[in-house]
């Protein structure tokens, strides 16, 4: 499941025109490059839970075929479209669940949980970043903590070089954007059906089922030193495009 219905206010030059999930990095939505990374792990079976601007999530997807090849079609017969040649991600099963324009993240995994089907476990993660997360590694950890709930931290990087001064002023060390020493939560997440016996119907996802998970302690954290890339901004958005426009792609996996 990705959650994919915010507002993204503080990206507003892109998200007034389309949802934040939508905005594009060389030329494919962010959210195209998350479920392209997660299919090498096969994960092939999505719910994208929207909300502002559904429609044009909803659209990408209903015109995926055509949009991605050539085709025929009889402008008099609308069943006639025939689609030529074919790309990777035929095997793909999207359902774009429309969850409320101003539910909150954990009212949007509530409402969409009725697509999850049969499997006692789901992947959740936010549809707004990027990271070469190693899922298989995500999976054993989960597996092996037994809690309902696993969550993928980072270690951030100040956008900030950082000085040490001693007791005279002085400048001792200069350290060009160094890791900050807390953890926060990226999403990458893997969750137990039972995990959703926390969730109400507009809660927030962090303040409401993973506080309440770590209360009971039944939420682990999976460390990822890798990379990872929000796009919360304009500048971050840049930086993502300039990596794909430079051929280097970390959050691309072979698979």
């Amino acid at each position: 499941m990705l959650l994919a219905g915010g507002l993204g206010t503080r990206i507003r030059e892109e998200t007034e025109f389309r949802p934040k999930p939508m905005v594009e990095v060389g030329g494919r939505p962010i959210l195209w490059h998350i479920m392209k990374h997660l299919s090498t792990f096969g994960i092939k079976d999505f719910i994208i839970a929207t909300g502002y601007k559904s429609n044009m999530i909803k659209e990408y997807f209903l015109n995926y075929e055509p949009l991605g090849n050539d085709f025929t079609l009889s402008l008099g017969d609308k069943d006639s479209l025939q689609i030529h040649g074919s790309h990777d991600e035929s095997d793909w099963n999207v359902t774009v669940a429309f969850t409320g324009d101003s539910t909150n993240t954990g009212g949007r995994v509530l409402k969409a949980s009725k697509y999850l089907g049969d499997d006692q476990e789901f992947f959740l993660t936010y549809g707004d970043g990027l990271a070469n997360v190693d899922i298989e590694a995500l999976r054993a950890h989960h597996s092996q903590t037994n809690k309902l709930a696993t969550i993928t931290t980072v270690q951030p990087t100040s956008r900030f070089g950082v000085l040490e001064l001693d007791g005279s002023d002085n400048v001792v060390e200069f350290k060009e954007k160094p890791r900050l020493e807390g953890w926060i939560n990226i999403g990458f997440m893997i969750l137990n059906r039972e995990a959703l016996a926390t969730f109400t119907d507009n809660c927030v996802l962090e303040e409401g089922p993973l506080a309440k998970l770590a209360q009971q302690g039944q939420l682990s954290a999976y460390r990822h030193e890798g990379f990872w890339q929000p796009m919360d901004t304009l500048r971050e958005s840049k930086i993502l495009n300039d990596l794909w426009d430079s051929g280097d792609r970390p959050w691309l996996r072979r698979s």
